[in-house]
Parts: C-alpha cells; sequence; structure tokens
C-alpha cells in the first residue's frame, strides 16, 4: 500500500531554481531519493534502505516536484505509481546514477594509475633523457597516454606556469618561485668531429687549434651556446658557425661526413661514440656540464600521473648515485 505522503507547508516554492553547488546537490540527492523510493515502491522502504526518516524522504520527494514544476507519484493510488513525468524523471535518475558510479571508477582507475594522461615538455635533446623513464613508466603504468612535446627550452616554464605542460625538461635554473626545479641528470657538452677528421686522433686539443675549424651550429639559442661564444671570444679565437641546422640529428650526421665540428651535449651522442662514427676530443679550455632539470609548478596539484612519473624518476636518480658511490669506493 502506498504511504501517506507528508505534507509540508510553506517551505517549498513554486520554482527551485539551480543557481549554485549547494542547488545541484541538493537536486541530485533528491533524485537519488526519488530513484530509491520508485526502486521500492514505498517512502517507508526507501527511508529504511537510505537510513534516512520517511518525512525526510517525503521532502526530497516533494523538493524534486516543486523544483521541475511537475507530480512525479500519483498519490491518489492506493500502491505507489509513478506518472508520466515521473517515468521520464525516473530514467534520467537511472542515468544520473550510472554516471556517477563511472565518475568514481574512473577516479580510482586515476588514483592507481590504469589511465590517465601525462604531458611532457622537452627540446630536442633534452626528450632523448626521457626514453629509459618512459619505457620504464610504461611497463608500470601501461593505460596511462604519455605525450611529449617538443618546445623550446625558453618557453617550458611559462608553458608550465600556464597549464599547457604538467612536466618539464630543462637544461637551465628557471629563478622562478612558481616552478619546482630538480637536477635528475648531469650531462656535458662534448667536441665531436669524424673519424677521419685531422683532429680525430689526438687526445686533447687546445682551443686556440679550432680557429680554422668549421663549426655546424644549432640556430637555437641555448646557454650552453652562448658559454661557448665567450669561451672562444675570451681566449680571441675566431668561431666559424658557417652552417647552422635546425636539428641535433643533422648536425650530427654533417659531422660525421666530415662537412665540419660541433659542440653537441654527449647524451645526443653517446652511441655514435660507442660505434666509432663519431670522436670525442677534449678541448683544454672548455668542461661544461649541463644539468638536465625536472621542473614542475610549485603551487598546482600533480596528477596521479604525473606524481607517479616523479617518483620514478627520483628513484632512478637515487639509485645512480648509490651506484656512483659504490664505483668510488672501488
Amino acid at each position: 500500500m502506498l504511504d501517506p505522503p507528508i505534507i509540508v507547508h510553506n517551505q517549498i516554492s513554486n520554482t527551485y531554481p539551480i543557481s549554485g553547488p549547494a542547488e545541484a546537490t541538493l537536486l541530485l540527492h533528491s533524485l537519488k531519493v526519488f530513484l530509491s523510493v520508485a526502486n521500492e515502491k514505498s517512502f517507508s522502504r526507501a527511508a529504511e534502505k537510505m537510513l534516512r526518516t520517511q518525512p525526510a524522504i517525503s521532502l526530497a520527494v516533494q523538493r524534486l516536484e516543486a523544483e521541475l514544476d511537475e507530480k512525479l507519484i500519483d498519490r491518489s493510488a492506493k500502491e505507489l505509481l509513478l506518472t508520466d513525468a515521473g517515468k521520464v524523471v525516473l530514467e534520467f535518475a537511472r542515468r544520473f546514477e550510472n554516471l556517477e558510479s563511472d565518475m568514481y571508477n574512473s577516479l580510482a582507475e586515476l588514483r592507481d594509475n590504469s589511465s590517465g594522461r601525462l604531458t611532457i615538455g622537452a627540446n630536442e635533446s633534452t626528450s632523448l633523457y626521457l626514453l629509459g623513464h618512459i619505457e620504464q613508466y610504461r611497463s608500470q603504468y601501461p593505460k596511462v597516454k604519455i605525450q611529449v612535446r617538443r618546445s623550446l627550452s625558453s618557453k617550458i616554464p611559462s608553458q608550465l606556469i600556464d597549464g599547457d605542460l604538467e612536466l618539464g625538461l630543462i637544461s637551465f635554473d628557471p629563478g622562478d618561485e612558481r616552478l619546482v626545479s630538480t637536477v635528475i641528470y648531469t650531462d656535458r657538452l662534448v667536441f665531436v668531429v669524424s673519424p677521419n677528421h685531422r683532429l680525430a686522433s689526438r687526445p686533447e686539443v687546445n682551443i686556440s687549434e679550432l680557429g680554422m675549424e668549421t663549426f655546424i651550429a644549432h640556430n637555437v639559442i641555448s646557454p650552453y651556446r652562448e658559454i661557448v661564444l665567450r669561451e672562444f671570444q675570451r681566449h680571441r679565437v675566431p668561431l666559424n658557425m658557417d652552417v647552422e641546422m635546425p636539428t641535433v640529428e643533422t648536425i650530427r650526421l654533417l659531422v660525421q661526413r666530415n662537412e665540419g665540428v660541433a659542440f653537441l651535449p654527449k647524451m645526443c651522442v653517446e652511441l655514435e661514440l660507442a660505434s666509432g662514427a663519431l670522436k670525442e676530443v677534449p678541448v683544454q679550455e672548455l668542461n661544461v656540464e649541463r644539468n638536465i632539470r625536472l621542473v614542475y609548478p610549485a603551487r598546482r596539484a600533480l596528477s596521479h600521473a604525473a606524481k607517479a612519473f616523479l617518483d620514478l624518476v627520483d628513484r632512478d636518480a637515487a639509485a645512480a648515485v648509490t651506484l656512483q658511490q659504490k664505483q668510488l669506493l672501488g
């Protein structure tokens, strides 16, 4: 039998507009109550199931009816019957319930990194450092989508602050309190030549010997390019950058073909040095370390996927330090 409705006077207006989060929350609650009443076909059983009083359940349904300006339940019947409007609202209430369940499932997947997206900014050379980490990360979290965006290093800090990127790799200290910057790898610039170059067999060279060389330069301005320029100027040695190329790959290929020489990050030429396709010749006056920094916003919450990547990088960095210490101790 249909439970008698609880009538509450002077508490419900004809319209109940949704004007903010509190009202939206109240509407969603009313939909949940209505769904329970419809499923249980009873106000009292719905109240028991939801651990509420029957008056509270009835009030929630009345509020929903007032908000929608429709009668949802035929209160003249002996058993609980839905009106045509009630049947329509019931269908949407079920959809809301399913969407809520999907939302919580999706959030749970984000927490355990079985889904999600990670966006990292890096330039051509620093992106090489990511390869090993991405391989490990993908093996642990295969369902997280990773996007590495190629960006100029100088623009990555502002892209992080603006929210266009979650993480960034750069080779300089951004000097911005809005960003956290951590050195995760130390690389260095190396002077490389073709195996057929006149200096290829030398154990080292003096900077003064390089004044007649043709340097294949990167046409992107960087702090390390400026360091090399200043050092040549300080020693009053001409730096002939007759060829400028847009990528490290093209510089590497031209040097291999003995079309010139270059200063490149060692991480970019390790395979070529190991195979003998290029030769490293130390320059006495130039020993330039290049710190790779992982950068992210200081005040913005990171996604679960980004936190997991940070943890992986930290573990790898700690393992590398431990290995280095063991090697130093013999």
